[in-house]
């Protein structure tokens, strides 16, 4: 099974990164299983059986999610984007998109609102499975901390006081209609404007969604010993003012100190267990003396959480002056 996921994330990968490259002849089933070696039967069947869903059904709603945001935010014309994206005409475009979406790429252009995309997949994923680390590769990118004044934003997200870690968290979240992981995440993917999206959608489809902690004093302590409730969302600009998606809400965060915990790239498969200790355990012995502050744990205070292997893990914590 190891094998399977990492061949079928081979081909999650090829898949996007051939739509962002508008290569359309090499996203057909028997290119991509020719490169994995099987037949077309037995990558459709390990396909479905990894991820959950049917190879074309995952590949149509992926290419509709990269027109959707062509669509939002570029000039070109409707018809050269039903091209670009493998659609025979525009009839044939606005059809799908309709259907999918529930209104025309025409109305959309007009009035963008948030929408359910087909996030990328990440078929494989060891942490989750809970199979640990796999050899002793150690990044060489030391921990970097430091104080930064964040200015006033807008927090627009989900919570659930009753979870425990990122992957506790969306299995809550799955019990709860419209909140589950892949609803929440295609409703944030179509949001206009966050401001840690980096626009990337070949290899960064979610970008600048993250994990946050809002504290809260009549919360269950977390494992850093202060009560918190966890969220999931994206941070938007003070002055935002798009619709709100009925299941999230949208809160203001004023202007502030924060101390960063940050870690460089590292290997998600070979290092992610021993990178979150690294991290939890520099926040817990970080010494604050002369700094004139410590950490905020005052109600209302958010703790940001990004994790990006390909560019860093970090921890961003509130903080207040004490001198």
């Amino acid at each position: 099974m190891y094998e399977w996921q990492q061949q079928i994330q081979q081909i999650v990968d090829e898949i996007d990164s051939c739509i962002h490259h508008y290569n359309d002849e090499a996203l057909t089933l028997r290119f991509l299983s020719r490169k994995l070696g099987y037949s077309e039967f037995y990558t459709t069947r390990k396909f479905k059986e990894i991820t959950g869903m049917p190879f074309r059904d995952y590949l149509r709603r992926r290419k509709l999610a990269f027109a959707l945001k062509e669509v939002r935010d570029s000039e070109k014309s409707l018809l050269d984007i039903a091209f670009e994206y493998g659609f025979s005409s525009h009839e044939a475009f606005t059809r799908a998109f309709k259907n999918t979406y529930g209104i025309a790429p025409s109305e959309y252009r007009k009035n963008p609102k948030p929408v359910v995309l087909r996030t990328k997949i990440h078929a494989f994923d060891r942490y989750f499975l809970g199979f640990g680390e796999i050899g002793m590769i150690k990044t060489t990118d030391d921990l970097k901390i430091y104080f930064v004044t964040i200015p006033a934003h807008r927090f627009l997200h989900v919570s659930n006081s009753e979870s425990n870690g990122y992957w506790d968290f969306w299995e809550k979240q799955s019990h709860i209609p419209g909140q589950d992981c892949d609803t929440i995440s295609g409703l944030l993917d179509s949001i206009k404007g966050k401001l840690d999206d980096d626009g990337g959608s070949e290899a960064n489809s979610g970008s600048g969604q993250l994990m946050a902690y809002l504290n809260d004093p009549n919360g269950r302590l977390c494992d850093w010993g202060f009560p918190r409730i966890e969220c999931y969302g994206v941070r938007l600009p003070a002055d935002y003012a798009g619709e709100v998606p009925e299941q999230m809400t949208l809160t203001d965060i004023p202007e502030a100190e924060y101390l960063v915990f940050e870690h460089g790239p590292f290997d998600y498969e070979q290092e992610n267990r021993s990178i979150e200790e690294k991290l939890e355990t520099a926040m817990a012995s970080f010494d604050f003396a002369g700094t004139g502050y410590s950490y905020d744990t005052s109600a209302g205070r958010i703790i940001y959480m990004y994790h990006d292997p390909e560019r860093y893990w970090k921890y961003v914590r509130p903080v207040r002056k004490t001198s």
